[in-house]
């Protein structure tokens, strides 16, 4: 099963770990729209792959119908940058590995895990990344270490990021305290889903901004120490909330009888659904169905995984229709 299907380490707050690498060619223009590097950079990543290993194949967007790609986007492994059709991914079966060629740097290796899996995500990934650059010309400077196309990212082109589900901090309204105190110590903390201007779903991402002037190790080691405090005080929180046990019960299974009796579901009712469920099954007080079964829904619910899914290509009306469906097949699994 894919990693954005599962459930990991402290997977009641920490949803999942992503690492990425931005790296460059040395003799090729960054961010180049020029078609002959672009050919030729695609031929050297061919010809090379297998030096890289992992089981890699190499996929070109263009070749990929639309519902194809937005799944790849949906899933986290392009963003709306790299959607264009000069771009190629290098991903294997399992989708924890997805390199993407000719976005807005040369290579992009990124490495995805479910749940609080920091140190192991970055070994794997910083494997990869020494094979890459043992494999290719990387551009790079004694002064300022990895060259990107952003000055942003130079040094050692690392961002690191863990998506959390924080439905605590947001309902005891402690979430806008807590995200500028992240700012202030120079990390990103954004709502990973916002409709109009509000947030939606209780779940945020966070990553590092600096890469030039400090290591890997700690860059890994301070969001570390960050992300193990929002655990706790999310759990602080939700004891909180969970000494009004009726309410709080009464909170969750009306979210979970909506999620089981509708007939139609908009997108982002089920995101708002899914959340308080999620934080009803993490405390025990919903036993009906499990992690596992909710990380699925979060997969399926968005609109090209729901089409891709059902094989066919569905107007919204008719996708939340579906989306009902297959939320309540899910909920029936065992």
């Amino acid at each position: 099963m894919n990693w954005y299907m599962q459930t990991g380490k402290d997977g009641d707050v920490v949803l999942n770990s992503k690492i990425n690498y931005s790296r460059n060619l040395r003799n090729y223009r960054f961010e180049t729209k020029d078609q002959k590097d672009i050919q030729e950079i695609e031929n050297l990543v061919k010809t090379n792959l297998p030096s890289i290993g992992y089981g890699l194949k190499f996929l070109k967007l263009k070749d990929m119908d639309e519902l194809t790609k937005k799944s790849l986007n949906e899933k986290g492994l392009i963003d709306e940058y790299s959607s264009n059709n000069n771009v190629s991914v290098l991903v294997n079966d399992d989708e924890n590995i997805c390199i993407v060629i000719n976005a807005q740097n040369h290579f992009e290796i990124q490495v995805f895990s479910t749940g609080m899996e920091l140190e192991n995500t970055f070994n794997f990934a910083r494997e990869i990344d020494q094979i890459i650059e043992k494999t290719f010309d990387i551009a790079k400077s004694k002064k300022y270490g990895y060259l990107t196309t952003s000055p942003m990212n130079v040094g050692t082109g690392m961002k690191v990021g863990l998506t959390l589900h924080l439905p605590g901090l947001t309902k005891t309204g402690n979430i806008r305290k807590i995200s500028q105190t992240i700012n202030d110590f120079g990390l990103s903390f954004i709502a990973k889903y916002i409709k109009g201007s509000n947030s939606i779903g209780d779940i945020y991402q966070i990553s590092n901004k600096q890469t030039l002037g400090v290591s890997e190790e700690t860059i890994i080691n301070n969001l570390k120490g960050i992300v193990d405090k929002l655990i706790e005080q999310e759990r602080q929180a939700r004891k909180l909330l969970g000494k009004n046990e009726i309410e709080l019960e009464d909170l969750v299974y009306r979210k979970y009888g909506i999620l089981v009796n509708a007939r139609k579901l908009k997108w982002d009712e089920a995101i708002e659904l899914l959340s308080d469920v999620k934080m009803g099954v993490d405390l025990g007080l919903i036993k009906e169905i499990n992690d596992s079964q909710i990380a699925k829904m979060y997969f399926y619910i968005n609109p090209a995984n729901l089409q891709l899914h059902f094989g066919q290509n569905l107007d919204s009306y008719d996708r939340d229709i579906k989306r009902a469906e297959l939320i309540k097949q899910l909920i029936n699994e065992k």
